[in-house]
C-alpha cells in the first residue's frame, strides 16, 4: 500500500501570521487537503506560536471530527508539560515527539534513544494511556542499538528525519547514499516491529525514491515543499500530486 499523506500546516500558518489577519485560513486549507485525499493533518505548536497557534488546534480537531471522521490529527512537539496538556485537550490520533529546542527554526535531528530512553518511556506510556499512537523522531542512519532503545520506550512508530535526503536534490550520488542509510535503518525498524513514518524536505520529485527505499513506509508528513507547490498549483491539485508521488 502507498504511504499515506499527512499535510503539515505550519508553513501556511506562518504565512498567515505575517499579518494580524485571518487569512490564509489554516482550517480552510486543511479542509481542501482532506477533500482531495490527504489522510490527515499535522501541526507543530511551538511555545512561541510562530506558526500554528494554540487556538488552531480545537478548530482542526473539530474539522476532522465533524467533516472527515476517517482522517487523523497528528500533533508534533517536544514533550514539555504544556505540550502534553495541549495534546490531552485536543486528542490527536497520533503524537510525534521531537527533540527540538524551542529556539530551533525547524526539526533537524532525531532522538538520542539510548540516552533518553527512560525519560521517553514515561511520556510514551502516558500518551498511549490517553489513546494516542506515538511516533518518535529518528535519525536516518539510526543503529540497531538505537532503534532497539526506541522500541523499548513502547512507541508504535519512528518518523525518519529525511532532511539530509531532501538536501541532495541536485546531487544524485549523495541522494543514493542517503537512501541507502534510510533503507538499512528501515529494515531494522521493521524487524523490530516499529511502524515507519517519514518527514522533512520531501517533494514530488524525491518521494518516489523514498518509497522504493522504504517499502514499509506508512505515512509521510509534508509541509514546506507542499505549501510551496500550492502557491503554483493550488492546494487541491498539489495534494493530489503528492498522493500520486507516494505511489
Amino acid at each position: 500500500m502507498p504511504a499515506k499523506l499527512s499535510v503539515n500546516l505550519n508553513a501556511a500558518a506562518m504565512l498567515r501570521n505575517r499579518r494580524d489577519l485571518p487569512w490564509p485560513s489554516v482550517t480552510a486549507l486543511g479542509r481542501i487537503a482532506l477533500e482531495n485525499g490527504a489522510h490527515g493533518l499535522t501541526v507543530h505548536p511551538r511555545p512561541d506560536q510562530r506558526h500554528i497557534r494554540f487556538s488552531d488546534l480545537p478548530e482542526l480537531r473539530a474539522l476532522i471530527d465533524d467533516e472527515f471522521p476517517g482522517a487523523e490529527f497528528n500533533i508534533e512537539g517536544y514533550p514539555t508539560e504544556d505540550f502534553l496538556e495541549l495534546v490531552r485537550a485536543n486528542q490527536p490520533e497520533q503524537v510525534t515527539l521531537v527533540p527540538d529546542d524551542p529556539a530551533q527554526a525547524t526539526s533537524d535531528h532525531g532522538w538520542d534513544f539510548e540516552g533518553k530512553g527512560n525519560e521517553l518511556r514515561s511520556v510514551v506510556q502516558r500518551l498511549k494511556k490517553d489513546g494516542a499512537r506515538v511516533s518518535l523522531f529518528c535519525d536516518p542512519d539510526a543503529s540497531r542499538a538505537s532503534l532497539e532503545a526506541a522500541k523499548a520506550t513502547g512507541a508504535d512508530r519512528v518518523e525518519f528525519y529525511t532532511g539530509p535526503y531532501g538536501g541532495t536534490h541536485d546531487d544524485p550520488a549523495r541522494a543514493a547514499e542517503e537512501l541507502a542509510k534510510l533503507e538499512t535503518a528501515g529494515k531494522i525498524a521493521d524487524e523490530l516491529g516499529l511502524g515507519i513514518n517519514a518527514g522533512h524536505d520531501l517533494t514530488v520529485d524525491n518521494l518516489p525514491g523514498l518509497a522504493r527505499a522504504l517499502p514499509q513506509l506508512l505515512e509521510v508528513s509534508i509541509g514546506h515543499g507542499l505549501t510551496a507547490d500550492a502557491l503554483e498549483y493550488g492546494m487541491a491539485e498539489t495534494v493530489r500530486r503528492f498522493i500520486r508521488a507516494c505511489g
